[in-house]
């Protein structure tokens, strides 16, 4: 019979393959009894890259998703308490357990995703994304307390621009190599960073796409396509509060895990967020009315080989066992 604590270990479980930044998974799980509880590891942040903690908070939500979505999947409820004591921030979600419901059909469906989910740097082809599969992925993002503004064709070299921008500005930075250095270059037993066998060679893009690899050898060819078909959206909130931000990262996993399921390959694009006068350009493109979290490449993928795995930390779930 499965416990409560049982229910939970497995919601951290799944919660482990959640995107984050450079995938520095920067989330810490810790189960007591009915009780589950999300902290921020500000040791795993990137003060060069992500100096106000935006991606940390963005990837932590997408952590928090996924454990709710395992949840309803297996057909339990916790309920859910978001940065619920304010002298300690670094406490950002407290889920206990309530007991168990009907398993939620569309959550198996997403659920079914998390182990499909990669993010795909690799070029896509021509094959259009629909105005139906665009309004879907607007609704699981307004579901989850976000917003979903999909770029224009119009709009789409400034998206380039902004991205560019930003990385040329990062590259300058030597605290941001040294950064992309150390999370491209980690041992295999740390169970994190970006491995250079999942990073895409340099090539023409419609948006940039960051280069990884930087002097050493990519372990992806991008292939022949240049996107077309694809189209880029910008997950936005209305502030910058951590809230928002957290989230944000909620309504991100419910996306790519909404695109996945429905035959989609996904790439978050956060190098234009990441520095303050391309961020700027982006709210530009939302008419300033928001904050923009993040941008996201949708489309299908010319090539259908699998992508390499990318590590997972096991160490980021603890479980208080009674003597």
């Amino acid at each position: 019979m499965t416990t409560p604590s049982g229910a939970l270990a497995d919601a951290a479980r799944t919660a482990l393959k959640a995107p984050s930044v450079f995938n520095t998974q920067p989330w810490r799980w810790h189960i007591d009894g009915d009780t589950m509880t999300l902290r921020a590891e500000r040791d795993r942040a990137l003060p060069a890259t992500d100096p106000d903690g935006r991606l940390l908070l963005l990837s932590c939500g997408a952590a928090l998703h996924h454990a709710r979505v395992a949840l309803a999947a297996a057909g339990w409820h916790a309920m859910v308490e978001r940065l619920p004591d304010p002298a300690d921030p670094e406490l950002l979600a407290r889920l206990t357990f309530t007991g168990a419901r009907p398993a939620d059909a569309q959550a198996e469906r997403v659920a079914a995703a998390v182990g499909l989910r990669r993010t795909d740097r690799r070029s896509y082809g021509d094959r259009p994304v629909t105005e139906a599969q665009l309004t879907a992925l607007r609704r699981v993002v307004e579901a989850e307390g976000a917003y979903l503004h999909t770029v224009s064709r119009d709009q789409v070299p400034m998206l380039a621009i902004s991205t560019e921008l930003a990385g040329a500005a990062e590259q300058r930075d030597p605290r941001y190599r040294e950064e992309l250095e150390h999370w491209t270059h980690r041992p295999a037993e740390a169970g994190d960073g970006v491995p250079l066998n999942t990073a895409v060679e340099p090539v023409l893009r419609r948006v940039p796409v960051r280069d990884y690899a930087q002097d050493g050898v990519a372990g992806l060819q991008a292939g022949a396509g240049y996107d077309a078909g694809a189209e880029y959206v910008i997950l936005f909130g209305l502030t910058d509060r951590p809230a928002d931000f957290l989230r944000g990262g909620e309504a991100l996993s419910a996306l790519l895990l909404a695109a996945t399921a429905d035959g989609l390959a996904t790439e978050p694009i956060s190098d234009s967020v990441e520095v303050a006068w391309p961020r700027h350009l982006l709210r530009g493109l939302l008419s300033d009315i928001g904050e923009p979290y993040v941008a996201v490449r949708v489309g299908y993928p010319l090539d259908s080989a699998d992508l390499p795995p990318v590590p997972r930390r096991a160490d980021a779930i603890s479980i208080r066992t009674d003597s």
